[in-house]
């Protein structure tokens, strides 16, 4: 069965473009729900900005890297990923590797 831990790692895969750090670091994942038995996965996330360029790209990759999980756990039926605006992305949310990276202190 699927668990959250595996979604997070799945999930930092996905490298926002324009940063270069992945998405999960960024404090971009606000919530993963593991649910039915593993067969749905239910995600909360935002990014940086509402005008972002890459948001599609990222919301995309973000559901493949999750699905890819089905090819070793079959029951993952279905991955749905919500895009929020609250609370609103700030640098604040990062890890502390993300923001040591980005030279915040």
């Amino acid at each position: 069965m699927v668990s959250e831990e595996m979604v997070r790692a799945a999930l930092k895969n996905v490298i926002d473009p324009e940063i270069g750090l992945d998405i999960v670091n960024l404090g971009l994942v606000y919530r993963i729900d593991v649910v039915e038995e593993g067969a749905k996965v239910d995600i909360d996330m935002t990014l940086t900005t509402p005008a972002c360029p890459a948001g599609p790209q990222i919301l995309d990759q973000a559901r493949r890297e999750v699905m890819a999980l089905a090819d070793v756990y079959k029951d993952l039926e279905d991955v749905k990923i919500n895009l929020v605006w609250t609370p609103f992305w700030n640098p604040s949310l990062m890890s502390e590797e993300a923001r040591d990276e980005l030279g915040f202190f």
